[in-house]
This record gives structure tokens, sequence and C-alpha cells, in this order.
């Protein structure tokens, strides 16, 4: 037992799936918490817990992970024995396929502190791990985290325009503000929700998020609000709804611009009074719950365009975070391809691999139209894909994932440099014209023909064009320059 850690200790019983196990070694550890396994026969080995605890009396583990599949053994007897010779430690289950809500339920009433059921992603498991070693971790000397990384909360990054934004979460999570997240698809929103949540006062309770643009709109309402019986056709039997599910926990709006005029009145209601009326029903209820939201396009043009209810956009943007695009913060990218290949590669049960030369060049000169996102399902198909121990340049399937090519002449680049410029001037231009062309076209000093044949040429159509750009090509433009 030397190598018993002063952080966590994951016992696996005999019938734990191996993958299972993989998965968690790797996410502990990426987190930098020290994790050693120990198999033991769940309900049988009692012995082998008590060598156990006679090796922890001097170091006990301030976490315990019990990875469990379901119907192996007597296991409340296994966890009653556990806290009985390590009754310092707060475990937590980690059970697999199979388990039911009444297992669960024993298993909380016996005294374990959480239970994690699958999937098994970084973002749901290392800050319910994270919350309860965090004291222990703080006491050590050495252990602390520099400014690159935020590990716990699935946050991997060293560029300042990213920590800018991840500086603030703490600040944020403390109060129960309402925070407006914008961003690219795939720069990551949920996943700052979620460390908003599991940092603040809430994090015991449930974190939902909830895809406002997935969610069919005469159903939404009744999907945040539930309904009663007979509401509508269909309606057989009474729903409580998603806010009321989330108990005092929060609710994750994500691409909220897609609810319906409708269902932005009642969400505004909430928001000011903490009450909601379900469908069907004239009993106003009250619930204790906090709203984070975000959107991949520009709300304030969605109110300058009566789209968006502007009571509501004030609401919802206490406080905004905006993250930066993975072509805004090129110095994370090879610290988030090695991230990637790590993950995968214990997920896959590969040893990870290098990347070579041609492939950190080609990384580092692709636009990432996809974000983060694309970049991980990259290097998730060059693992699978690849049969050697580095990964080439030839292993990075970027044109399937719908960018550009990855290397061009100086020629090609420097023109399409000057194309995105023209197109983000012209639609900064419309912008501060409020759309009106003779007025963008003075501005730019020339001629309303010329200014005409730019439009033409970017195929842009004024109103269409400030929606989809918006102030991120703005604020992109102005570092650019």
């Amino acid at each position: 037992m030397d190598c018993f850690p002063p952080s966590v200790l994951l016992l696996a019983d005999a019938a734990a799936a191996a993958d299972n196990r993989d998965v968690f070694i790797h996410v502990l550890t990426e987190a930098g918490l020290a994790c050693c396994l120990v198999e033991v026969g769940a309900g049988s080995d009692h012995q082998a817990l008590d060598r156990l605890g006679e090796a922890a009396t001097e170091r006990q583990p301030a976490t315990i992970l019990l990875l469990c599949s379901p119907g192996c053994g007597d296991r409340q007897a296994f966890v009653t024995r556990l806290l009985h010779v390590l009754p310092r430690a707060t475990p937590i289950i980690v059970a697999g396929d199979g388990f039911d809500s009444d297992e669960v339920c024993a298993l909380y009433a016996l005294g374990i502190d959480d239970v994690v059921l699958p999937p098994f992603v970084p973002a749901a498991v290392v800050p319910r791990v994270w919350r309860l070693i965090h004291p222990v971790q703080a006491s050590v000397p050495g252990r602390g985290r520099g400014p690159r990384v935020s590990p716990h909360l699935g946050l991997h990054g060293q560029s300042p325009a990213f920590l800018g934004e991840v500086e603030k979460l703490p600040l944020m999570a403390g109060c129960d503000v309402t925070v407006l997240i914008s961003g690219e698809t795939g720069t990551g929103k949920e996943l700052i929700a979620r460390a908003i949540h599991y940092l603040s006062r809430r994090h015991d309770e449930p974190f939902v998020p909830i895809d406002c643009g997935a969610m069919p709109a005469d159903l939404a309402e009744s999907e945040l609000f539930g309904h009663e019986r007979g509401a509508f056709t269909g309606a057989a039997t009474r729903t409580p709804g998603l806010i009321a599910s989330a108990r005092q926990g929060t609710i994750f709006l994500d691409e909220v611009q897609a609810l319906s005029p409708i269902v932005q009145a009642k969400l505004l209601r909430f928001l000011q009074e903490h009450e909601y009326r379900p469908l069907g029903s004239s009993e106003v209820r009250k619930a204790d719950v906090r709203i984070l939201s975000a959107s991949n396009c520009d709300l304030r043009d969605l109110v300058r365009r009566g789209e968006f209810r502007e009571d509501l956009f004030y609401r919802l943007n206490v406080i905004h975070v905006r993250l930066p695009a993975l072509r805004e913060r090129p110095e994370d990218v090879l610290l988030l391809a090695r991230h990637f290949i790590a993950k995968h590669s214990a997920r896959f049960g590969k040893r990870p691999a290098d990347l070579s030369r041609a492939a950190i060049q080609r990384l580092l000169a692709y636009a990432w139209p996809g974000n983060v996102r694309e970049l991980e399902h990259v290097l998730e198909a060059a693992i699978v894909l690849c049969r050697r121990s580095t990964i080439d340049a030839d292993d990075l399937r970027l044109g399937d994932a719908g960018g550009t090519p990855a290397t061009r002449s100086f020629r090609e680049a420097k023109a399409l440099a000057v194309r995105e410029f023209e197109r983000s001037y012209i639609i900064r231009m419309l912008r501060a014209s409020g759309g009106n062309i003779t007025a963008a076209a003075r501005a730019a000093k020339k001629n309303r023909r010329a200014f005409w044949e730019l439009l033409r040429k970017y195929r842009l159509d004024t109103r269409a064009a400030i929606a989809a750009e918006g102030d991120a090509t703005s604020e992109r433009q102005a570092r650019a320059g």
C-alpha cells in the first residue's frame, strides 16, 4: 500500500468494466488528482478492507470512488463496512449501466456523499470529486494549479483571451445573478455554465441543460413550466416541467434566442418574480432556480429587429461572458490537442500518440470553423484510424470536418485575409448605419454603386449580414488590427 494517495482512492469491484476504470483514472489524473486503483470483491472482501484501513491510518483518502457494476454481491453491506473502516472518507459511488432509482436511494441512505451515473465525462465527474478534496489539496505543498488550465472544471487553455473570461467564474458563481454566455458553436458554452454551477452554493442540486433550439416551439412552454392533465391534446398526465425538476439547482438555456415570444414572456416573469404557472393550471408556483443562458448569435441585433424581447435580454445579460473562437486563441491549439489525444487514447484503450511536426503545423495553420468541438472530433478520428505511434498530417481529416485547406501559399493566404477583411468591414459599416446603404457607403468613403458591388460580390443581404456577424466580428477585426 505504499502507493496510497492522499486524495483519491478508486475501489473497483471485480465485475466493473475495465473501460470505466481507464476513463476514471485518466479523468482524475488529467485534473491533477492522485489516484490509486484497488480491486476488491464487493460484499465478500472484508479482510482486504481491514488491511486497507490499517495501511491508511496515517494517510486517509479525502475521497473514495467505488466503481460498481449492477448486481454484484451485497453492495450495501460492502458500503457499510467501507464507511466503518474509513470513517473520515467521503465515498462516491460510480454506478455503471443498470442501476435503478431504488438502489441509488438505498446507497444515499447509508451515508455516501454522491452517485455518479453514466455517461462518464470530465465536466460531470471531476467537479463533484474536486469539491470534496479541494480543502485537502489546498493544504498540500506543491499542489497548486498554475494559470494555464482549470482542469477540475473541464476547462483547458492558457491564452489571455480565454483566461480573462475563466477568471471571472468564481465571482459569478458566488452571486445568483443571471449570466449570458456568447460564442460561436463549439467554443464550450455549456462547459462554462457547468463550471459556474459547480462553483456555486447550488453545486449539490441538479444542473439541467436545455437546448432551446431542439424543443418544438409548441411544446417549449410545457417542457419548461409543466402542464396539467388535459391542458392540450395528448396531455394524458400531469407533468411538472424542467423548472420544477431542477429544484434549487441551475437551468442552462442554450440557444435561448430560439424561444417563442410567449415563452420569452413567461421566462421574463419567472426571472422577475421567481414564480410561474404550468400550462392549464390556475395555480401560481414559486421556484428557487438559477438561470444561465447562451447564444451563438448577437441578441442585441435580434432585439433591434424585434425578434427578441428587450426586457428579457437585459434580465439575462446581467453579466456577459464572451468565449473567444479557437482561431482567436492559437496558443491553446496544441494544449487542447494533447489533452484530447490523452483523453480519447484512454477511452479507446490505446497508448497516447505523439504529433509529428507536419501534424503540428497543420493544426496551427487550420482556421477551425467548428472551434474546440471540431478539434476534438478531428483528433478522435485520428486516434482511431492512425496505425502508427505518431499522428501525421495525413491522419488529420480536416477537409472532412467541414473546414478549409490547412496549408496555403502566401498569395492564397493574403487573398483570403483581404476577402475576410472586406466582408467584415462592410458588415461593420452596415451595423453602424443601421442598415442604411447610402450612409454606410458615405462612412466608408466609397460611392454607393461601388458599395453595392461589394455587397453583391460577397452575396450579402443587409439584414442577414448584420444578424450573422454581430459584435463578435467587429471585436475579432479590432483585435486583428
